[in-house]
């Protein structure tokens, strides 16, 4: 009975020692602050050196009590997905804020997953467990609300207006996410793939010029897709940004960079050029001396 109950025992702890390795898996880095990465919780977040910011944010954040009053008890009829950055400014702004909504709402926590992304090119804003995989993930943090295992809404980056207030707007069924662009990119090319755009771009830049704020939208949503190994897709959102704001360089700088990364210096520099007939450039100019030598060379 005693080797029975040790081996119990010794069962159970085990559990509780893997359980706890799978949360809160901290990084490393040479010559900068540690990171947290996949799944995380509010322990995590509570230690050093995470502790500084989100103690400081979460005490100096005061909720609209009223509104709070009216997300008790219907809040938890929804899961909530957070994916976050410790080393994004965003997330360290908005991340303890969100906690606090929650915490004064009486959500029980166990109903929220929280998912620390990466920043490194190679895993731009993605988890090593894959949880962002097909969630649209381009900017952090996002909040992601469902119910019956469907997603409701979402708040991108930061709110509209303040957390509280937005999250009674998603429960209403009332709230349209920042980045409207983004969301209709990742729509089209899920359902029915980049080479729709590239053969629709005539009919579809009207529907987006009424929904892109700026160049930036799409261009960090060709980024994530570019570092997840989607560069088709990218380049053709990228080509698309070109024609949305074919008056800013930028544009053509960020396609030109993407074709010099892919080792393709003749269309990087084609871009590159492009962007050079708007604002002179010194930086690009030797940028473009540069590859026309490897050109040459090849």
């Amino acid at each position: 009975m005693k080797i029975i109950l040790s081996l119990i025992i010794v069962s159970v702890i085990s559990t509780i020692t893997v359980y706890t390795q799978s949360f809160n898996h901290e990084i490393k880095l040479e010559q900068s602050s540690p990171i947290l990465l996949g799944k995380i919780n509010k322990l995590g977040l509570t230690n050093e050196p995470y502790h500084s910011w989100f103690s400081k944010n979460h005490t100096a954040y005061i909720p609209n009590e009223t509104i709070i009053d009216s997300l008790k008890g219907e809040l938890n009829q929804f899961t909530i997905k957070l994916f976050m950055g410790t080393w994004c400014g965003d997330s360290k702004r908005e991340v303890p804020r969100f906690y606090k909504v929650l915490e004064n709402s009486g959500y029980s926590l166990d109903r929220l997953t929280t998912i620390a992304v990466d920043r490194h090119k190679s895993t731009y804003k993605q988890s090593p467990g894959g949880e962002h995989e097909g969630l649209n993930i381009h900017r952090v943090p996002t909040f992601i609300f469902y119910k019956d295992g469907k997603e409701i809404s979402r708040i991108v980056e930061s709110p509209k207006n303040t957390l509280e207030k937005d999250i009674l707007r998603i429960l209403s069924g009332q709230y349209t996410p920042k980045y409207e662009s983004v969301d209709m990119m990742h729509t089209l090319l899920t359902q029915k793939g980049s080479s729709y755009v590239l053969e629709n771009t005539k009919e579809l830049l009207p529907k987006f010029k009424n929904k892109t704020e700026n160049l930036y939208e799409l261009n960090t949503f060709a980024n994530v897709l570019f570092y997840a190994n989607k560069k088709q897709e990218a380049l053709v959102v990228l080509e698309f940004n070109t024609l949305l704001f074919p008056e800013d360089p930028n544009v053509f700088i960020s396609i030109a960079n993407k074709y010099y990364d892919m080792n393709a210096p003749k269309t990087a520099i084609k871009y590159y050029q492009k962007s050079l007939k708007i604002t002179d450039n010194q930086e690009i100019r030797n940028k473009i001396k540069e590859l026309t030598s490897i050109s040459n060379q090849g």
